[in-house]
């Protein structure tokens, strides 16, 4: 059986090994485009590509650097390649937590992005929007934190949040430089 899995773009990704070459926005955006927020538990598809937009546009309207924009659009990068675990599990999956950092940390210098991925801000934001989710597409009596943004929960074709997300991800990255 094979250490490495086989990405949409053609390359061979060892997850365990991560390397800089291999990464690419590419299989990333599509990846990310085709996998839906909260394992599929929602009203309808949202793509944890979605979501990540959402959380760079809320960086955005937040006044937020533009690294800490880009941090916030690849925040969930890492999913493109190993997938998803649900928060309650993923306490307690420390191995998995490990490797998932690993690997941000990995894609986080491919894109020059020096700041931390659980940088305070980029945790907020994730958290505001996690409770925006869940009160709107799981119907959940909970309060929710008054946004600067209103996150676009609709539902979207994951070819068009493919597009979007590598089209946020090429404005931030000429913006960084």
């Amino acid at each position: 059986m094979a250490d490495y899995m086989n990405t949409y773009s053609g390359k061979k990704f060892f997850v365990l090994h991560p390397d800089m070459d291999s990464i690419d926005v590419v299989d990333i955006a599509h990846a990310l485009s085709l996998l839906c927020r909260g394992n599929g538990h929602v009203k309808h598809f949202y793509s944890v590509g979605q979501h990540c937009i959402n959380c760079a546009k809320l960086a955005k309207a937040r006044n937020l650097s533009v690294e800490l924009q880009f941090a916030c659009l690849l925040h969930d990068a890492s999913e493109a390649y190993m997938s998803d675990v649900i928060r309650p599990l993923k306490k307690d999956l420390p191995y998995y937590v490990e490797i998932e950092e690993q690997l941000l940390q990995v894609i986080f210098e491919k894109y020059g992005i020096k700041e931390y991925v659980n940088h305070k801000s980029v945790k907020a934001i994730d958290d505001a929007l996690c409770h925006y989710d869940l009160k709107y597409l799981l119907n959940l009596d909970i309060e929710v934190e008054e946004l600067e943004y209103i996150p676009d929960i609709s539902f979207k074709n994951p070819m068009d949040v493919e597009k979007e997300y590598i089209e946020v991800f090429e404005q931030l990255k000429r913006e960084l430089l």
